[in-house]
């Protein structure tokens, strides 16, 4: 098997609880994944939804083989969603940190730096290996190459890249689908459930721009970056991420698992991917060092 090791980021849609158990069951049996991010990252007002299927779901994963990290909100906003953090820091399970206020919480142990953290070069990256970070996966707008730059100078921590799934762009006190349903954020009525890989969002002219999740901001298109195993390895990269969409999650990680096992070409790969219901046109602009809109087609 190859060195580079597989991750399933954390479910940023709001999907009913037994459609997230559904989801993991597969992901226990099925996928060639070796850690599995569970949790709610984006709106702490999902969490009296998602919270009681939990335990279920992380007792499944880890009696299946896998590794399970326990991922925190990105922008916490009240105390209960701040006790939540302090209270998932003390777990003995890795944890991934979303947001820096989470970092005293977590002290001397050691957790994940997620991508919604802002780690941008090799100074940022030193000073959470010193807080005890033993994976980071750096914010998406980064290429290949500067990631392999942060890699270099933290030869003890794991680097992953974001490979698959809408790229997570940005995290706003306002929630946008309250706001399109005309509602106010406090009385939302979860209208965000009703887009499971978010809702698109045109320009005036009618172009795919961006996808809305509650609070969060996604792109459009679907980040699909199939770098070969030598290139992720010639950065010191041993983590690829994917982000869990609606389509078929368990055919996302076994072609990605075959291409980086040298049993699949990069253009199969690829062709494979295009195949499955995404909800928007494949690029990997960002990992090329190109605008993260370009599509593969377009890269050399």
């Amino acid at each position: 098997m190859s060195a580079i090791a597989l991750t399933l980021g954390p479910v940023f849609f709001h999907w009913p609880a037994e459609r997230l158990a559904d989801f993991y069951r597969r992901i226990a049996d099925e996928a060639p994944v070796q850690r599995v991010h569970v949790g709610e990252v984006v709106c702490g007002k999902r969490m009296p939804f998602s919270d009681p299927c939990w335990p279920e779901i992380i007792e499944r994963l880890e009696r299946a083989g896998k590794e399970v990290v326990l991922a925190t909100l990105a922008a916490p906003a009240t105390v209960r969603e701040r006790r939540s953090i302090a209270e998932l820091c003390g777990d003995g399970r890795l944890v991934e940190v979303n947001d820096f206020t989470a970092l005293p919480a977590r002290s001397g142990r050691p957790f994940v730096a997620g991508p919604f953290l802002n780690v941008y070069n090799e100074a940022a990256a030193r000073f959470l290996a010193g807080q005890g970070a033993r994976a980071i996966c750096p914010p998406v707008e980064l290429s290949l190459a500067a990631v392999g730059g942060m890699a270099g100078a933290c030869p003890g921590v794991e680097f992953e890249m974001f490979a698959f799934g809408r790229l997570p762009l940005a995290i706003s006190g306002r929630c946008y689908h309250a706001r399109l349903h005309g509602l106010h954020k406090d009385s939302c009525q979860f209208t965000c459930e009703r887009d499971a890989d978010g809702l698109a969002v045109d320009t005036l002219d009618g172009q795919a721009f961006l996808a809305i999740n509650g609070v969060q901001t996604l792109s459009s298109q679907v980040h699909a970056f199939c770098p070969s195993p030598d290139e992720l390895a010639g950065h010191g990269i041993r983590r690829l991420r994917l982000s869990p969409q609606s389509c078929d999650m368990i055919e996302v990680s076994k072609t990605y698992r075959a291409l980086l096992d040298g049993q699949e070409e990069l253009d199969s790969a690829r062709f494979i991917l295009s195949c499955l219901d995404l909800p928007g046109k494949m690029v990997d602009g960002y990992a090329r060092a190109r605008p993260g809109w370009h599509a593969v087609a377009a890269v050399d």
